[in-house]
């Protein structure tokens, strides 16, 4: 071969060599990440040609499909769609999917490895292939109750089982339908979707998962419970001035409608959490330490991100530089961020003995044969507190509604633990309202959390306990009356 030819072939072996390496990089090392690319169409049109598996709630499908008659096959649809389409999402052929849709789509769409036999007994069978069910630990009821409660204001409700981290409730408002975004008309699920997306009040977004408030009082249950733990007692006589003039500052902390939160200087800890006393907590935020309080609040799951199996924004609480602003985070206030979810992370690690479980949304899920090949186990999250500390924690927060602040919450022969929270936002905008809480005290079978955004439909006029409380309260009446 003369050197002309010799070059030649080397040049084409070497294309070939690369040609057959970047097919077998895209084959066999990229192929999984493109499949689940939300963007790949292609893999879309595959899934929507076959029967997808339906979502249950309560033993009823709440997003099911069925022969369509046109191109794609199949047409996903959703019953009460906005009651549970935060929980849901959506699936959609121009708009991927969302949700329990997103998270799960492996089992709805029988692709999942666990899958691996039932594929093959129908590739032998000639059964058409279907996707698997998936059951989530929603409670109808529990779940119509909250959406009822907060009418048409903007906010959020989760409810979840203390013992286990089942959620059994799960609302955000505004909602959507995603029946709107399931169609096969290109058109109208384009126009649909802008519309929403142009909606100032955000109706795509979770506020349960992906939304973080100032948790304003709320959060003085993590100040309370750094208190405890660091060797305080419900009893404890704390400092509670009619105003705390802030270390190195010409501002000053008061306390809610200006007035004093008892006759002397100082009141007792478990008193101060009755009434919400702010510059009591600011100024035992300064004496805990702002490594204590940050401490404590990551104990309770802040700085973390979950998967329910749906994406759970962390909540923040970032160290203050110096007094002032460790006050002003020990009342839930300057860069404390929280997600509804977190906020009753907190009461059911307080009505769980300290305990945090991990919570869930995913009870079971089930071949075509109804098998089960999935089932949830509860799982232990973390400690956040010792028993005898969440122990006081409960009594204090039983307090808080039996003779404090979140007395809308109470309900006839039933021992209700709650904190109220009326948040700070902007100069020009309302307050947001807030209420956590959990039932009964002494065997509790529920922990929730409301926020209403800006005082809802009472608006500066709001407080946690005059506008959130009642919505809990509807809330834990729905899960005892089980």
């Amino acid at each position: 071969m003369n050197t002309p030819l010799r070059r030649i072939s080397i040049v084409v072996v070497t294309m070939f060599i690369a040609l057959m390496g970047a097919a077998t990089w895209t084959q066999y090392v990229r192929a999984p990440a493109l499949n689940d690319d939300p963007r790949n169409v292609r893999t879309l049109y595959r899934e929507f040609d076959n029967s997808r598996g339906p979502i249950v709630i309560g033993g009823e499908p709440v997003a099911a499909s069925t022969p369509s008659g046109d191109a794609f096959g199949y047409q996903r649809s959703y019953t009460n769609g906005p009651l549970f389409a935060h929980v849901t999402g959506f699936y959609s052929v121009v708009y991927s999917r969302t949700g329990i849709e997103r998270e799960e789509n492996d089992f709805l769409t029988g692709t999942a490895d666990s899958l691996f036999l039932s594929r093959i007994q129908d590739l032998f069978t000639g059964r058409q292939p279907q996707g698997s069910s998936v059951e989530l630990t929603i409670d109808p009821a529990v779940q119509q109750a909250a959406w009822d409660a907060l009418g048409d204001q903007r906010g959020a409700v989760v409810a979840l089982d203390p013992t286990t981290g089942a959620i059994l409730a799960l609302v955000s408002k505004p909602s959507f339908d995603p029946n709107a975004l399931a169609g096969h008309s290109t058109p109208a699920v384009n126009e649909a979707y802008r519309a929403l997306e142009a909606d100032p009040a955000s109706p795509l977004i979770n506020r349960v998962t992906r939304e973080t408030y100032p948790p304003g009082s709320t959060f003085k249950l993590v100040t309370a419970a750094a208190a405890l733990e660091a060797g305080l007692t419900p009893d404890t006589q704390v400092a509670a001035p009619q105003t705390l003039p802030l270390p190195g500052s010409s501002s000053s902390i008061p306390n809610f409608g200006g007035e004093a939160c008892g006759p002397g200087a100082t009141v007792s800890l478990a008193e101060a959490l009755r009434i919400s006393c702010n510059t009591a907590f600011a100024q035992l935020g300064i004496d805990v330490g702002a490594d204590a309080l940050q401490a404590q609040a990551e104990a309770f799951g802040f700085g973390a991100e979950l998967d329910i199996p749906l994406p759970v924004v962390a909540s923040e609480y970032p160290l203050p530089p110096d007094d002032a602003l460790t006050a002003i985070s020990a009342i839930g206030q300057w860069d404390v961020r929280a997600t509804p979810l977190q906020m009753a992370l907190v009461s059911a690690a307080i009505a769980n003995g300290g305990t945090t479980m991990t919570p869930y949304l995913v009870q079971t899920v089930r071949n075509p044969d109804l098998e089960v090949v999935q089932e949830a186990t509860p799982t232990k999250l973390g400690t956040a507190v010792s028993a005898s500390t969440a122990a006081a924690l409960r009594d204090m927060m039983v307090d808080v509604v039996d003779n404090g602040t979140g007395s809308a919450a109470q309900i006839s022969g039933v021992r209700v633990a709650g904190k109220t929270g009326t948040a700070q936002t902007t100069d020009d905008a309302a307050p947001h309202a807030w209420f956590t809480a959990f039932a009964p005290a002494d065997a509790p079978r529920v922990a929730v959390a409301v926020i209403v955004e800006n005082g809802g439909s009472q608006g500066s006029e709001a407080t946690g306990g005059r506008v959130a409380a009642p919505i809990a309260k509807a809330v834990i009446e729905a899960v005892l009356a089980q």
